[in-house]
């Protein structure tokens, strides 16, 4: 089973608010993360890194990269956008745990998050 870097009671919030069921959301997290884990190095050459600890790696990416990444997956759009939301969700718990909410907000405003699991070696 990969494991999903999303914070539990963030997947809860997110999954309220998805047009997407519940049950479903973690399983297209997993997606993504098996999509994302393997190309960690390319996110690290080519996306601004913005926070890392030892469970995920965060990244802000162009504003239509999760279109890209649902496409890869066969996602539509109500499950891309449930996944994207998680990922925002996550980058705004590490903004409020860096103090840096107002400079990841703004960067929302032209990007994306991107979250990826840090897979224990």
């Amino acid at each position: 089973m990969t494991t999903i870097p999303i914070e539990g009671q963030l997947l809860v919030l997110t999954a309220a608010k998805a047009s997407v069921s519940p049950n479903r959301l973690p399983e297209l997290l997993e997606s993504v993360q098996e999509e994302l884990g393997p190309r960690l190095d390319d996110y690290r050459r080519e996306f601004e890194l913005v926070a890392e600890n030892g469970e995920r790696a965060t990244f802000l990416v162009p504003g239509d990269h999760w279109e890209q990444i649902g496409e890869r997956l066969g996602f539509d759009r109500r499950e891309t956008d449930a996944v994207e939301r998680a990922h925002t969700e996550q980058l705004r718990r590490v903004a409020k745990r860096l103090d840096r909410r107002e400079e990841f907000e703004t960067a929302l405003e032209i990007r994306s998050a991107v979250v990826v699991g840090l897979e224990a070696e």
